[in-house]
């Protein structure tokens, strides 16, 4: 992953551009703080597709009884 700052990155857009569809992203940085990140098409089609943990779990093929009971006490007071 290359770094660059936002007023070099305005400067070589294109060049910014071309490395990604290299497959080397790019994190965009204004005042040293990251802010964006320039990755190729593909790659954001590839990582949008990804689906969340919860999506995950929800389509897990569970049946009754292959968990176990669910403890009621409050997790807020649990002793870690």
């Amino acid at each position: 992953m290359f770094e660059i700052q936002l007023r070099d990155a305005k400067a070589s857009l294109s060049k910014v551009i071309d490395n990604a569809r290299k497959g080397t992203p790019s994190v965009i940085t204004r005042h040293g703080r990251r802010e964006a990140v320039v990755l190729s098409f593909e790659e954001w089609e590839r990582l949008s597709r990804v689906p969340s943990f919860g999506r995950l779990l929800m389509a897990a093929p569970l049946e009754p009884g292959d968990l176990p009971d669910r403890d009621a006490g409050s997790l807020r007071n649990a002793d870690l």
